[in-house]
């Protein structure tokens, strides 16, 4: 993988994302919480853009229109805890261990088929690793699917 890593506004990323899912997006409220505006980031902004994207359209696969994603940040240390949460069917706990396999589609009996987990989470959890982050998925209480991966931060020192 060609990663070309410098430091980007993780708030400029988030907002690309969001103009780049799918067209249904206005069918549901996306909220943005972060924790500081001013967050930087050491990363290949295209190939973490492409993550965003990717888990964004996923949580909008499966969640009813009308419902909530809401994506997060916090610092933790060295590193940034991206949170993307949605109120969807969630996934079993018989299928996460295997969603970031390559190929793996935790395809259940959907009248859509649109259940398509697998090449798409393979190359997240690549993009991730390749930042020296991590990338797992929880469950959302009541119902849905929280997605928490990490990038490194990129720390400015400013002399005077």
């Amino acid at each position: 993988m060609n990663i070309k890593k410098q430091a980007e506004l993780l708030e400029d990323i988030i907002d690309e994302a969001l103009k780049h899912v799918g067209r249904k997006s206005s069918e549901y409220h996306i909220e943005v919480q972060m924790e500081d505006e001013m967050q930087l980031v050491k990363v290949d902004s295209r190939l973490v853009l492409q993550v965003i994207i990717n888990i964004v359209d996923n949580a909008m696969k499966y969640t009813p229109e009308g419902g909530t994603i809401c994506i997060s940040t916090k610092r933790k240390g060295a590193n940034v805890h991206i949170c993307i949460a949605d109120n969807g069917i969630g996934i079993s706990d018989d299928k996460k261990p295997y969603i970031f396999d390559m190929f793996y589609t935790a395809n259940e009996t959907i009248a859509d088929s649109k259940r398509s987990l697998g090449l798409g989470l393979a190359l997240c959890k690549s993009i991730i690793s390749a930042h020296g982050g991590t990338i797992e998925v929880l469950d959302n209480k009541p119902k849905g699917t929280i997605f928490d991966f990490t990038l490194p931060v990129e720390e400015v020192h400013i002399h005077e």
